[in-house]
């Protein structure tokens, strides 16, 4: 292994790097072929999933020079916004700041979200604003006309999540599960990719830390700190990236039980320098451990691993078509999160673009026209054995190994450059 990020960069350059993805360095693991892995430079890592601390600011303009002073409140697909702080007075253009989380007056199921995959897909969005003297401008906007999009996190990518359950007599509507979590501990809601996870294969922030450059929702952007919440168990990251070259498949509105949340991606290049950096990325998924919480307030009740719910499993669900029945109603479609459940008049299919393979659908549909595993969890809750099925998955391995593969490619084709953090990134 090389000494330092000069030595693998050289590397790279003459195309004799060693890069393998976190998948990769698994399946090399699991065949009992993990003498190669001794041969690594550099793991690309990846995740996706629910990441509620997301926003976009944007930077427009909607107005002639002069025809107003500034902007006081505005609205954009009928999501308020926060306008300012710059006023840009008598610019005609208006700073915003977008939460992910925020949902619209106006549109059912749709949020600031599902506003930042529209904006990347190159769709128009109506903006209402109101300048300081009460005159009212309404104009269509798209990525292409705005100054500044940028996408920034105030807490992304933890290193991994806690799984959660409802250990009491009635049912409890969460942010953490499509459906009403089922009462006595019936289904358990999980969120994390496992030993795909960034910082589960840097946990002590080694690497990790401010400057490193990553994909974020499939744009190049950077680690600028340690995010809120942060904590030496469960470290996380506070992110920026723009938002034009982003791929909207890596990103989305996710409807819970409760409102909005905000899916994300990333891709993180962990190169490896120490034989202590080498045995943590060969860690599988039964060695990382997955506490198990109590819905109402979070506390831990339980314990278990995520081989428990990735190992066994289908990471990937699919549609039996000859099942489907045309319900009048599809119960399925009905509470997808994502809406990738598609009907028309003559078929019925999943969109593969829209759809983060929660499974919910699986056991949502009479005709059991959804396929996959979910995967069960057996663990001790409060002195008594559960066993626990899955019921709803908050993240999503193929969007992971998705934008890790692409980060692999990037690398390869030295079209993205490895960077070293500046400072170290500290709960």
């Amino acid at each position: 292994m090389k000494a330092s990020l000069v030595e693998i960069e050289k590397e790279i350059e003459r195309g004799d790097a060693v890069i393998l993805t976190a998948k990769e360095v698994e399946q090399l693991v699991s065949s009992g072929r993990a003498s190669e892995v001794r041969e690594v430079d550099v793991v690309t890592t990846g995740t996706m999933g629910i990441m509620s601390g997301t926003y976009a600011i944007l930077s427009f303009r909607i107005a002639r020079p002069g025809e107003h002073r500034c902007f006081d409140r505005a609205k954009m697909n009928g999501i308020p916004v926060v306008v300012g702080p710059c006023p840009n007075e008598s610019l005609g253009i208006i700073d915003v700041m977008v939460m992910g989380t925020k949902e619209s007056e106006d549109r059912h199921r749709y949020g600031g979200s599902h506003l930042f995959r529209d904006l990347v897909e190159g769709k128009n969005v109506h903006v209402e604003a109101i300048s300081n003297n009460g005159r009212s401008v309404e104009v269509d906007v798209d990525i292409g006309s705005m100054l500044t999009a940028k996408m920034m996190s105030s807490r992304n990518c933890f290193r991994n999540y806690r799984a959660f359950v409802n250990p009491s007599n009635e049912e409890f509507s969460s942010i953490f599960h499509t459906l009403p979590f089922p009462s006595n501990c019936g289904g358990l809601a999980f969120s994390g990719c496992g030993r795909y996870n960034p910082i589960q294969n840097d946990p002590t922030l080694e690497t990790i830390g401010v400057g490193t450059k990553l994909l974020f929702n499939g744009a190049e952007g950077f680690a600028i700190s340690n995010g809120t919440r942060s904590s030496e168990k469960y470290p996380n990251l506070m992110t920026v990236a723009d938002m034009p070259t982003m791929d909207p498949v890596l990103m989305g509105g996710y409807m819970t039980a409760v409102g909005v949340e905000c899916l994300s991606s990333y891709a993180v290049p962990i190169p490896i320098f120490s034989e202590a950096q080498l045995l943590r990325v060969m860690k599988t998924d039964s060695d990382v451990p997955l506490s198990i919480g109590d819905i109402h307030d979070r506390h831990k009740i339980g314990e278990s691993d995520y081989g428990s719910v990735w190992s066994g499993t289908n990471e990937i669900i699919t549609m039996d078509v000859e099942k489907c029945i045309r319900c009048a109603v599809c119960d399925a479609a009905a509470i997808c999160p994502t809406d990738a459940i598609q009907m028309d008049d003559d078929s019925m299919s999943i969109n593969k673009g829209r759809c983060i393979n929660c499974g919910v659908c699986t056991y949502s549909c009479p005709q059991h026209c959804f396929v996959g595993e979910l995967g069960s969890v057996t663990s001790s809750i409060e002195g008594h054995e559960k066993v626990m099925p899955v019921v709803c998955r908050n993240s999503n391995r193929e969007g992971a190994v998705r934008t890790m593969n692409d980060l692999k490619r990037r690398i390869e084709g030295g079209s993205f450059t490895l960077t070293a953090k500046v400072a170290d990134i500290r709960p």
